[in-house]
């Protein structure tokens, strides 16, 4: 059935809006963390899988680095063990970690590679320790409550550093990377490392042109409830000082903004319980997040 004029010209608009930002984002580098309601709602994972597929056939490079919380709280239940968190991180035992290895190296960075790869990408999935291209150490975190103790977190790392070539290698191939947030240590031990962080520390090194953070939240907020978006990084400073910006917004931001700080052109944080996300911040004037800028 043919459209009528009227549908006929707003699908056209919508083309046409597009352009601009495909020509302006040719060639460069879109990191993209992936978690929450995108991750485990079948129609959003849907759209997300043809929206990296659509980016990439338009010229865009997309690299994601993805999450599995839940996924890793399933399998400790299934195997008798319960998940402990302290100060919002969970304790990883070698048990835990090889469950966490299991279930991020393996179920679910090869579910997302075959999704993509079904909607007619070339995904490649891959842990730090592939090429020992994500290098960490022990992360010394220090107590809430007991300042200037430290907690014992187990094999949960921080970033020391990023080796590019991998990926890099990947992305002049066409093929998508699909980065699960494992790292290892000096003696080949491996780590579990924040998502939010590994897409941070890996936007930084292979100087994207975006770091996208997918959220359960429309992203920043002001104290109306108002969406904000073009933010300089010296604005998000002070709506964190005032607190603005508090509980668990907080890590994202600070990854968003620190990435921003360190060469990344525009980091975003936006609302993966919206269908296509992706498509309508990258692609359309309005964007579905916030957006954060340096402050030059």
């Amino acid at each position: 059935m043919p459209l009528s004029a009227s549908t006929a010209t707003e699908k056209a608009n919508i083309l046409a809006e597009a352009l601009p930002y495909i020509q302006r984002f040719h060639g460069k580098t879109i990191v993209i963390k992936y978690g929450g309601n995108a991750m485990t709602e079948e129609r959003l994972k849907q759209g997300f899988a043809r929206d990296v597929v659509l980016l990439k056939l338009v010229g865009l490079n997309p690299v994601i680095v993805h999450g599995g919380g839940p996924q890793i709280n399933d399998l400790l239940k299934r195997v008798g063990k319960e998940g402990v968190f302290i100060q919002g991180m969970r304790v990883t035992d070698r048990e835990t970690m090889d469950i966490v290895e299991m279930v991020l190296g393996g179920l679910v960075n090869k579910d997302i590679v075959n999704l993509i790869n079904q909607h007619g990408g070339r995904a490649v999935g891959l842990t730090g320790k592939d090429g020992d291209f994500i290098r960490a150490r022990k992360l010394r975190l220090e107590s809430r409550e007991q300042p200037g103790e430290l907690v014992d977190l187990g094999q949960v790392g921080e970033v020391v550093g990023i080796d590019p070539a991998l990926v890099t290698l990947l992305d002049s191939q066409d093929f998508i990377p699909v980065v699960a947030p494992i790292g290892v240590g000096d003696e080949g031990e491996a780590y579990n490392i924040n998502a939010d962080l590994v897409a941070g520390k890996l936007a930084e090194t292979l100087h994207a042109e975006k770091l996208v953070l997918l959220t359960n939240t429309a992203g920043v907020l002001d104290k109306e409830g108002k969406l904000l978006t073009g933010l300089k990084a010296a604005q998000v400073d002070a709506l964190i000082e005032d607190g603005t910006i508090s509980g668990g917004m907080i890590p994202k931001i600070s990854t968003a903004l620190e990435a921003v700080k360190n060469g990344v052109k525009t980091s975003h944080i936006i609302d993966g319980r919206v269908e296509h996300a992706l498509l309508l911040e990258i692609l359309t004037d309005e964007g579905v997040g916030t957006l954060i800028r340096a402050n030059g």
